[in-house]
């Protein structure tokens, strides 16, 4: 799956071993939000989109080191929802799920951003 070509920003940057990433957003390939109203739908495109942006550094979900989750959302219950969506593709890495007034493009009410580290 191709990331959004056009982003004011990198999807990640190397130090070292270690490899930090922007917010992976629920943004289609043109860079659209994805599922507008649909938290588990923006979800699992976020995840997807950090999946992908940690393969352009060679590693996968295995490489996290901790992830944090925004929720466009003062409702525990949309917390929990998003995190049965990402948790299963995170595996066990230490994570923070946040809940947040508002997040950077129109319509997004999921980002997940991470640190990884590349395998030796």
């Amino acid at each position: 799956m191709p990331l959004y070509a056009n982003a004011p920003y990198d999807y990640l940057r190397m130090e070292g071993d270690f490899i930090f990433t922007a917010g992976a957003c629920p943004l289609d390939e043109s860079g659209q939000v994805v599922a507008p109203g649909d938290l588990y739908a923006q979800a699992l495109r976020a995840v997807e989109n950090l999946i992908a942006a940690l393969a352009t550094a060679g590693v996968d979900a295995d490489a996290l080191l901790k992830t944090t989750i925004y929720v466009a959302s003062s409702d525990r219950s949309d917390l929990a929802r998003v995190w049965q969506a990402v948790a299963p593709h995170l595996g066990r890495a230490p994570s923070t799920l946040l809940g947040v007034a508002v997040l950077g493009y129109p319509d997004q009410l999921v980002e997940i951003e991470a640190v990884a580290r590349a395998e030796r």
